[in-house]
């Protein structure tokens, strides 16, 4: 698996090599050694978790205060536009963005370590998103940036998203207390 580094700290695309044949194809997912490598600890993912969204919808931009979770995310199907934000307030990227596009097609995916808000646009007709988790949900700990924040820097690819109402009343980035 090929790793590729970020401009953030700790926040890797990984990009499996894809063994393919007439048949159809094969790649490895996870390895666990490289994702605690990476990660600088043992990293056991507890939930999976999969979406299924229609074009312009918006998820994000989420995190979790206590047992905030680290993910690993993969587009299965059609193209999301990808984003997060560091939230780690002893990080040197503390409050920078990155975004990238996940396809069913590349099979990479995104590894987001703790401490980052995180959300996702469809670009496609619909997207199928699997995130595995390194700390269960907890509806009463969830929490979250909202995602049009001009502080976040993130070029959005669309102008009016289909949001849910919990995600059109998020806070901007300067008013959380993290």
């Amino acid at each position: 698996m090929k790793v590729i580094e970020t401009p953030l700290n700790g926040l890797y695309i990984l990009e499996p090599k894809i063994h393919g044949d007439s048949r159809g194809f094969l790649f490895e997912s996870y390895r666990d050694s490289l994702v605690s490598e990476l990660l600088g600890e043992s990293t056991p993912f507890v939930q999976d978790n999969y979406s299924h969204s229609c074009q312009n919808v918006l998820r994000g931009m989420h995190f979790q205060q206590v047992n905030p979770q680290g993910k690993l995310v993969h587009c299965l199907a059609g193209e999301v536009f990808d984003a997060v934000v560091d939230l780690r307030r002893d990080s040197v990227t503390y409050g920078q963005s990155f975004f990238v596009s996940l396809t069913a097609e590349s099979h990479r995916q995104l590894l987001i370590p703790k401490g980052f808000a995180h959300g996702f646009c469809v670009i496609s007709d619909y997207a199928i998103v699997h995130y595995k988790c390194t700390a269960y949900y907890e509806s009463d700990q969830q929490a979250g940036v909202l995602w049009s924040d001009e502080d976040l820097g993130i070029d959005w690819p669309v102008s009016d998203p289909i949001l849910s109402p919990k995600d059109q009343a998020l806070p901007l980035l300067k008013d959380l207390s993290l």
